[in-house]
């Protein structure tokens, strides 16, 4: 991702999300945050997806993952999601966490499916309707299964 991308990322932010970030927060993580890491899915040059965490130590924290609304329901959630989990490896992470809203089915599916697995709630997490949130943790895999871990497609 790139300050260029970034109004498409909150026109995306806007179409997925009850508390869309600002292009404010993202320019930020941008410039400012050397922990922040994030890509954007490209079709036919133009941005339909994009992806966020954070690096700090052996963990990786997932910010944002959204897709267009008109390209949902393809797998591409997941090629983004996978696509974190390779970047976090590379950049030396050995667990990655995240929170999703305790409504939100399709995500959890999605995340049980990448090996996530509910470690607690963050009560009220929400602000715009101080919904809980069910936070996640995975174990990524060790450095001598990664190329199996590759090799199953799971990239």
């Amino acid at each position: 991702m790139t300050l260029d991308d970034v109004p498409t990322i909150v026109a995306i932010e806007q179409e997925s999300f009850a508390t869309p970030w600002t292009e404010e927060a993202f320019v930020n993580e941008l410039t400012n945050n050397h922990f922040a890491r994030y890509m954007v899915m490209d079709y036919e040059n133009e941005v339909i997806g994009y992806a966020g965490m954070w690096t700090i130590m052996d963990e990786a924290h997932v910010t944002n993952v959204a897709v267009r609304e008109g390209y949902r329901g393809q797998g591409l959630g997941e090629r983004l999601m996978t696509e974190l989990q390779r970047t976090a490896l590379l950049f030396g992470a050995r667990r990655m966490t995240l929170e999703v809203r305790v409504s939100n089915e399709v995500a959890k599916r999605l995340y049980a499916k990448l090996g996530f697995k509910p470690s607690g709630i963050r009560p009220g997490y929400y602000s715009d309707n101080k919904e809980d949130a069910l936070i996640m943790w995975a174990e990524l895999p060790e450095s001598s299964e990664v190329e199996q871990w590759y090799d199953e497609e799971r990239i």
